[in-house]
């Protein structure tokens, strides 16, 4: 062989050893599903803006996950023989995994992940979610909720969608007490929360429920507003409320004390939850730690949001997500959301009736804990039939207390089945 043959030969060699590392090889067929659904996604955040902050980080996460399986946020593992193992450690097994293949026993060795998935252990470990809860106390104004205290009654009707589907997922007996309850949080449309139940009851569930979850709360401008309408008059979605009082600075300071004492000392399993939420309020009403409640409301939600959203993102392979169980639960949660959406309407069609109609249904969609998208709607949907309508303080008045009871009710799925 000559020289020129030899560099040809090398060149040749080159180019195969680039195409068998590529992601064309051996990658799933179902992660080309998973690409197209991550454009979908992405292209909701990029040009129709729904919820850009969330929905852009995981659909960007799911694409290269899918795109480049092994940047996954999930551990990646290696298999060696149990025998060559314990001939390497003198004999001496290992504590890991066995799986059997080809009639030989083999160990399944976790190996260094990368990037993502340390990032993701702040998902997997509960870190991540009370963070983001101390992020929207600082930014959320209570308010609206102290100035009518009757919306707690539509942000605990909103959480309905929990419980009926924990109900209906227990009914179908392919899911544990655990899952059922893990799923079903998704109904409050609340991704920290659905994280931070997840990872207590059911981890091996959570990239899906993270996924579903998050998925669900950027979708709110398209999921709620059909429900809405279908269970409103358009006489009832004209209502216009009358202005809500003004709320004092010590009502302000007292409300997120109160609060924590109250659910800690009832459900001590939602106070991390509710405690730092209410931190974060407090540090905003306070008005003398404006320096942390800045960064609170602005660097560290924005940085946690990053982390959280793409490493959410990158636990969605084709792999993992389109299958039976996964597919089951978007669609539990899906119906989660969907009733959690109705309870909150029907509720205030209720309070409207007692109240001589000067309460607007609308507002109970809020009662989910999209803060503040969920509350957006509620005006988008008003100002449709009614330019002239704002709804939307009197929508964050329950939105804040779906905050609240999602909370609530996962401190009580917890203490239940845990």
């Amino acid at each position: 062989m000559n020289v020129f043959q030899e560099v040809a030969q090398g060149f040749v060699d080159a180019l195969q050893g680039i195409w068998t590392s590529s992601g064309f090889i051996g990658n799933d067929p179902r992660n080309y599903i998973m690409i197209v659904i991550a454009l979908a996604l992405l292209y909701l955040a990029i040009k129709k803006e729904f919820e850009p902050l969330l929905l852009l980080p995981i659909a960007f996460g799911m694409l290269l996950v899918n795109v480049f399986p092994g940047i996954t946020a999930n551990p990646s593992t290696e298999m060696q023989l149990v025998t060559d193992y314990m001939a390497a450690h003198g004999n001496v097994a290992g504590n890991y995994p066995i799986v059997l293949l080809n009639g030989q026993e083999y160990y399944q060795i976790p190996t260094n992940g990368g990037l993502f998935y340390y990032l993701y252990q702040g998902v997997k470990l509960g870190i991540y979610p009370p963070l983001i809860f101390l992020g929207i106390g600082a930014m959320t104004d209570f308010g609206p909720l102290i100035a009518n205290p009757k919306s707690f009654l539509l942000g605990a009707a909103a959480q309905l969608g929990i419980f009926l589907t924990f109900i209906g997922a227990m009914a179908l007996s392919i899911f544990t007490p655990q899952e059922a309850g893990s799923i079903a949080i998704i109904g409050g449309a609340d991704g920290p929360t659905a994280i931070y139940v997840t990872s207590i009851l059911a981890p091996h569930l959570l990239g899906p429920i993270a996924v579903a979850a998050y998925s669900y709360m950027a979708l709110v401008p398209i999921i709620q507003p059909p429900i809405m309408k279908a269970l409103t008059t358009k006489k009832e979605r004209m209502i216009v409320m009358e202005q809500l009082r003004p709320v004092t600075k010590l009502e302000k300071i007292l409300f997120p004390i109160l609060v924590t004492i109250l659910i800690s000392l009832l459900l001590p399993d939602a106070a991390p939850l509710v405690g730092m939420l209410m931190l974060g309020n407090l540090m905003r009403e306070s008005g003398v730690v404006s320096r942390i409640s800045n960064t609170a409301q602005n660097e560290l939600m924005n940085i946690i949001t990053i982390f959280l959203g793409v490493t959410v993102g990158a636990t969605a392979t084709g792999e993992v997500f389109l299958t039976p169980q996964t597919i089951g639960i978007v669609v539990l949660g899906l119906l989660a959301f969907g009733f959690g959406t109705a309870g909150g309407v029907l509720f205030g069609k209720l309070m409207c009736k007692f109240s001589g109609g000067k309460i607007n249904p609308l507002i109970g969609s809020a009662g989910v804990s999209a803060v503040p998208m969920a509350a957006r709607v509620s005006q988008k949907v008003g100002q449709q039939d009614n330019p002239g309508n704002f709804l939307l303080m009197h929508a964050m008045g329950p939105n804040v207390a779906g905050v609240i009871g999602s909370a609530v009710a996962a401190g009580i799925l917890i203490s239940i089945l845990r």
